[in-house]
């Protein structure tokens, strides 16, 4: 198990800023706040945009004496280190651990993993459509 990199996890505040980013595409400091849905100060937010451009996963472009931030990194991307820590962390490294513990929390019901069948069967067949 390699060690993860601070920068390469997003704190709570910092997802739920990323969300916004992804969700909207450019927006100011103000925008961003406003959509936040919470009652954070502007220099919060300004700050935690800051961060993030900070670590990469968001850039910032300057128009019109405003700065516009846009995300630096896909969702996607976020999403897999995020579960990358969470395997790492809980299960040992182990993928396996983590899906029987979906399945035995019964929070993986039959029907999802008969979707994940049909989705690792397409995945080595190759063709294409996993609905």
């Amino acid at each position: 198990m390699a060690p993860r990199k601070k920068s390469d996890l997003l704190t709570p505040l910092e997802t739920e800023i990323m969300k916004v980013l992804w969700e909207t595409g450019p927006a100011t400091v103000q925008s961003v706040q406003q959509r936040l849905g919470r009652d954070l100060a502007y220099t919060t937010v300004q700050t935690m945009l800051n961060v993030l451009v900070r670590k990469k996963k968001a850039r910032r472009t300057l128009k019109e004496r405003a700065y516009y931030y846009r995300p630096g990194v896909k969702r996607d991307q976020v999403a897999g280190n995020a579960v990358k820590d969470l395997i790492d962390r809980l299960f040992g490294g182990s993928p396996e651990n983590l899906v029987m513990s979906l399945l035995e929390s019964r929070q993986l019901t039959p029907e999802k993993l008969a979707r994940l069948q049909r989705m690792l069967k397409t995945k080595e067949t190759g063709d294409g459509d996993d609905k």
